[in-house]
């Protein structure tokens, strides 16, 4: 199997049809996070390399777009930042052609089900069942969640295979959220080769107290992983064993029926 685990890969870009000015803006706008909602330009600059009159002159062209708000000092991303997420999703062909099948799931189990991929670190959700008196329960659409943390980045990085899940392992560092985090390199090693070996992953408790997350990759006719569907639950008294019996076969099923349409 093979898999760029970092969405961002790309082929070699010629120099010639490199435009900084584009790399330097959207550094500027990632430069905004939970922990960083509002910006002085000379924060923003030092979070992502740039000097205090450059960031300034970026976030006062995105400011005119209407992609910042400012009141002369600090600066703030608005709402309209959600146009650039929003285009992907509308035009993206995975998220469209999943979406069936997580309804399908989720009225198979009565729980909510997710499409993930993997973007660097991260788990993302990029599709969600659910009608709308559930969407304020669990993940939101882009929402992004440690990958170790998660059983969709689990199931995709046990079936991208050996080589890449080290590769990626070498290249990202593990927190603990809980105490029953698995923050060793060695331990995650170990439980994504049980994960390649059983073709699921179960995640318990690794980022929230009594939750649980169960996940099955999503595979095409060559066997190469595009992602993962999932479903994630309170754990309260229902047992691993229980829960997985419940779920399981629905997610597998739904996999395979994916395996030939992506």
């Amino acid at each position: 199997m093979s898999l760029n685990l970092t969405a961002t890969a790309a082929p070699p870009l010629e120099k010639r049809d490199w435009i900084a000015g584009l790399e330097k803006g959207l550094a500027v706008i990632e430069a905004f996070d939970d922990q960083h909602p509002r910006l002085t330009a000379s924060q923003a600059g030092a979070r992502c390399g740039l000097t205090r009159t450059a960031a300034r002159r970026y976030l006062l062209t995105l400011a005119h777009l209407g992609y910042v708000g400012t009141d002369g000092k600090l600066f703030w991303l608005t709402p309209r930042i959600m146009r650039l997420g929003h285009a992907y999703l509308e035009s993206a062909r995975l998220p469209r052609l999943v979406q069936p099948f997580l309804q399908r799931i989720a009225g198979g189990t009565q729980e909510i089900a997710y499409l993930g991929v993997i973007d660097g670190d991260d788990a993302v959700y990029i599709a969600r069942s659910g009608s709308q008196r559930h969407m304020y329960a669990g993940y939101m659409l882009g929402s992004r969640v440690p990958a170790q943390v998660t059983a969709a980045g689990m199931a995709i990085l046990s079936a991208a295979g050996e080589a890449a899940s080290d590769a990626w392992l070498e290249q990202h560092e593990l927190r603990a959220f809980t105490s029953f985090t698995i923050s060793s390199k060695d331990q995650l090693r170990s439980e994504l080769q049980r994960c390649r070996r059983q073709g699921w992953a179960l995640s318990e408790q690794q980022l929230e107290l009594n939750h649980r997350g169960i996940a099955v990759p999503l595979l095409d006719r060559n066997n190469e992983v595009h992602g993962a569907i999932s479903i994630t639950m309170p754990i309260n008294q229902e047992s691993s064993e229980d829960a997985v019996k419940r779920v399981l076969p629905v997610l597998q099923e739904a996999a395979r029926g994916l395996r030939n349409l992506i």
